[in-house]
């Protein structure tokens, strides 16, 4: 594990935790912990050893969330597996186009499609509120695997923040769901980008193991609490987290584009 002063781990754990709360409620909470990790790691450290280092994080609190979800909320377990690895085929072809795109020319198109995200859940307020009305059809079963597996899939490759708020809001318009399902849902699709993710860095030599295993715990008990939060408050809640994440995200792509 590279120096890191003590009070920079601490302030790291604390990150783990609020990031592992923020993703399991309604996704997003990479936009906390993976700029906390590059502005924590010593300035030599790679970039790829703070993603790499940021997946294997992630994914042990996005795993908790997800068996917690699991046991209390009406998931379609086979449904979910079936677009994880739809997303998790995009997102591999995302980062092989990545490499010769320039994503600062997509970052306004994301923009402007986040605020009419935002603008539309505003305007209907009982969007994500009301219950499933039954099983999902094959159709929108198919439309699932395409938009939010391969897409979506395909965004986190080649861009990544918001990819969790993204799928939450798709499986929510595509299958019916309400905000808590599909949180629930999307924490499923998550462990099987973030798997692939995870293994490719691990390939590489790219993760800090030691520093991941200690942020690991902390962010393995925010999402297991967001988890709880969100099944406790429902999907109300959950839209209010939603649209709290959905403008940091803007406002955050919003700084890269033009101030950073």
């Amino acid at each position: 594990m590279p120096d890191i002063p003590l009070t920079m781990i601490a302030l790291l754990c604390l990150a783990a935790l609020a990031a592992g709360w923020i993703d399991a409620v309604v996704g997003g909470g990479g936009l906390l912990l993976l700029p906390v990790l590059l502005l924590g790691l010593p300035s030599h450290t790679p970039a790829a050893h703070a993603l790499g280092t940021n997946k294997a994080v992630a994914i042990v609190g996005t795993t908790g969330a997800a068996v917690t979800y699991a046991r209390k909320a009406p998931v379609d377990v086979r449904t979910a597996v079936r677009i994880g690895l739809a997303a998790l085929a995009g997102s591999s072809a995302g980062a092989f186009f990545a490499a010769g795109m320039s994503t600062d020319v997509l970052k306004p198109v994301i923009m402007v499609v986040l605020l009419g995200v935002a603008a539309f859940v505003i305007l209907r307020p009982a969007f994500g509120t009301a219950p499933a009305t039954g099983p999902a059809t094959r159709r929108q079963i198919l439309a699932a695997i395409g938009l939010a597996g391969l897409g979506i899939g395909f965004y986190d490759g080649l861009i990544g923040p918001g990819t969790g708020t993204f799928l939450v809001l798709a499986l929510t318009a595509l299958l019916h769901l309400d905000l808590v399902t599909a949180s629930a849902t999307a924490k499923i699709v998550n462990c099987c980008t973030n798997a692939g993710a995870l293994a490719t860095f691990a390939w590489q030599g790219a993760v800090l193991w030691q520093l991941a295993a200690l942020m690991a715990v902390f962010n393995l008990a925010g999402g297991t609490l967001g988890a709880h939060t969100a099944l406790k408050q429902g999907s109300r809640f959950v839209r209010i987290v939603l649209l709290t994440v959905v403008f940091a995200l803007v406002a955050n792509l919003a700084y890269e584009q033009w101030l950073a």
